[in-house]
């Protein structure tokens, strides 16, 4: 867990702003897939969750002068 935020924290803004969008793409796939019947997503759905609130608070902090 903590060798994915490490990554995370030194990789560009604009990466990240990217694998933002990246994320969402993939989340609504899979929320389209959850609807259909197939109960395996439901993993994948958390962890793009998780990896998504990991994103939107290393760039919040960016923003606000706290994270680097």
């Amino acid at each position: 867990m903590k060798h994915k935020l490490d990554k995370m924290r030194e990789t560009s803004s604009e990466e990240l702003v990217k694998r933002l969008a990246e994320i969402k793409e993939s989340m609504f796939r899979l929320n389209f897939r959850k609807a259909l019947g197939n109960t395996d997503t439901v993993a994948q759905i958390r962890r793009e969750k998780k990896e998504l609130a990991r994103i939107k608070t290393l760039l919040r902090g960016r923003a606000l002068g706290v994270e680097k």
